[in-house]
């Protein structure tokens, strides 16, 4: 890679958690061209859709921490 490279590398991992998520966000976007003009409207469709099952007790609600664990352990 290029020494240009190797300095962005370097500012990117020295940035806080937020605008590294915000900078990969924007990058991935950047590279992903085939995205669906309507995937935001979808996901707050189908975001609806969850709480409506939800609040008709269709589905159970679980702790925020125990997702967020079984995440980390789903990526390790």
């Amino acid at each position: 890679m290029s020494t240009h490279f190797d300095d962005i590398e370097r500012q990117a991992r020295a940035l806080p958690m937020k605008e590294k998520a915000a900078l990969a966000r924007l990058l991935i976007e950047e590279l992903d061209q085939s995205v669906d003009a309507d995937v935001e409207q979808l996901w707050i469709d189908e975001a609806r859709r969850r709480y409506d099952s939800y609040l008709r007790g269709e589905l159970k609600a679980l702790p925020g921490d125990d997702v967020m664990a079984r995440a980390r352990d789903r990526i390790k």
